[in-house]
């Protein structure tokens, strides 16, 4: 479902790019969220829905006798903790995470990755060499709303509660910070990203008043020290012989 919305929402916006796509694409989730957040009878509105607890998925053992399965921390004979079903839900998500980076690892090697590449860098000369800039666009468009799906899935369980105030425009303009402080196209700087943009506001915490100034100062820093992120990307290409006309 998640795959599908990006498809919608990669249709209008199919002759934008750069600058005017990311505003456009957030003009579109500050609509998405007003919508959603005044349809009370699908979403509950502000009262948002209930989400089944990391109880619910976690794991259970069927011995033979035991129809409807006994506890994982019974069946190893190991004390029950509330805190064991969020640990389970961080381990599940780590690995969810290392799936998603060897995907997009094999994406990238892939044509359908080199077209991302090359339509991101000069559109213009992939349709002139025959590429077809719609389906690409649209496959990325659907390849980040599936990922971004699949963290909701494990941001609603963690919750236990979501509604549509949950996501709101700061939440938005900080995914995009981390992708232009990470570097485009650098899963490594946009990991780093991630963890200085969720980590340095709760280290300011103690100067409230100043926070939000302290981080944009930290942002412009960065962007005039490290204009192209934080970990460029290194591109790759054939070298030719010296002596050998290309």
């Amino acid at each position: 479902m998640a795959a599908l919305a990006g498809a919608l929402l990669g249709f209008p916006v199919l002759r934008m790019h750069g600058d005017y796509l990311a505003i456009v694409t957030l003009g579109f989730g500050e609509i998405i969220r007003l919508v959603l957040n005044n349809w009370v009878s699908f979403t509950g509105g502000p009262n948002g829905v209930p989400v089944p607890s990391p109880h619910a998925v976690w794991p259970r053992v069927y011995p033979p006798g035991k129809d409807g399965g006994i506890p994982i921390h019974e069946f190893f004979h190991v004390s029950y903790n509330p805190n064991l079903k969020f640990i389970f839900l961080y381990a599940v998500l780590c690995l969810v995470v290392m799936l998603v980076l060897l995907v997009k690892h094999r994406l990238t090697r892939m044509p359908i990755g080199r077209a991302w590449e090359a339509l991101r860098e000069d559109e213009i000369a992939c349709r002139a060499m025959g590429l077809n800039h719609v389906l690409v666009k649209l496959s990325a468009f659907m390849l980040g709303a599936s990922t971004a799906g699949i963290a909701g899935v494990f941001f609603a369980s963690y919750q236990g509660f979501v509604n549509p105030t949950s996501f709101t425009f700061f939440e938005s303009a900080l995914i995009l910070a981390i992708v232009v402080l990470g570097g485009m196209g650098s899963t490594l700087g946009v990991v780093l990203a991630a963890f200085v943009l969720t980590v340095t506001p709760e280290l300011l915490r103690g100067f409230d008043e100043y926070r939000v100034l302290l981080f944009g100062v930290l942002m412009v820093m960065m962007m005039i020290w490290r204009p192209r992120g934080l970990v460029r990307t290194s591109r790759s290409g054939v070298a030719l012989r010296k002596g050998v006309a290309p």
